[in-house]
């Protein structure tokens, strides 16, 4: 036999090898693919696209564990159920969809943002003290923005705004910092303005993240 052929045969056989030894590590590849967004999904609430619970709270201890300059901000939609009952669920799911994306574009792509459930909002993020109310500001100012239905409609819309920081509450504990953000949101609640918790937040009992007491609160934002 001359050498072209056996080096033909050679080649063959070594493509059929490389060729079948790549199907199996294609058909991983993509079963990979398939569960990493598998994973993805069950991380991510369906409707807003934001962090569910868990995935949020494992990224937001996370920042707060890597940096000193963060803030916990907590975000409840005013009247959330009024709009529902008026203007049909698909309205409702429109709001919680546009109030997501701009607490989204308002924390940055480094925060952590979740939807705690129902038409409540959590986001963890670095804010420098000096840029706290400049920021807590744009955000109510943002949160106020009227949203349009897919119909061309126009809905007014409100949110409520509590936020807490390590530095006043004298803790870096998660649900420490959510709780005082809580109950200075309900202090604030339907002011239209951002309210930021003082050590006081950290000591008020509260039921189900429904604050008791009305400690002294320090708002920023719009006039309500």
């Amino acid at each position: 036999m001359s050498p072209l052929p056996r080096a033909r045969s050679r080649f063959g056989q070594r493509t059929l090898l490389l060729t079948t030894a790549a199907v199996p590590l294609t058909g991983w590849a993509v079963h990979a693919v398939a569960l990493h967004r598998q994973l993805a999904a069950t991380r991510r609430d369906p409707l807003t696209g934001l962090l569910r619970r868990d995935a949020y709270t494992a990224r937001a201890r996370r920042l707060l564990a890597r940096h000193g300059d963060v803030a916990v901000v907590m975000v409840d939609a005013d009247r959330f159920k009024a709009i529902n009952d008026r203007l049909g669920h698909a309205a409702g799911d429109t709001v919680l969809a546009s109030i997501a994306a701009r607490l989204t574009s308002w924390a940055g792509p480094r925060a952590a943002v979740g939807r705690l459930g129902g038409n409540e909002f959590a986001v963890v993020l670095q804010l420098p003290a000096d840029l706290r109310a400049l920021r807590l500001e744009q955000l109510v100012r943002m949160l106020h923005t009227p949203v349009t239905l897919d119909d061309g409609r126009t809905v007014d819309i409100a949110a409520s705004v509590g936020a807490a920081t390590p530095d006043v509450i004298g803790s870096r504990d998660l649900s420490a910092l959510q709780r005082s953000a809580d109950a200075a949101l309900y202090d604030g609640k339907h002011s239209g303005r951002a309210a930021l918790a003082t050590a006081a937040h950290a000591t008020v009992p509260s039921v189900n993240g429904r604050r008791a007491g009305r400690p002294g609160t320090a708002v920023w934002g719009r006039a309500a």
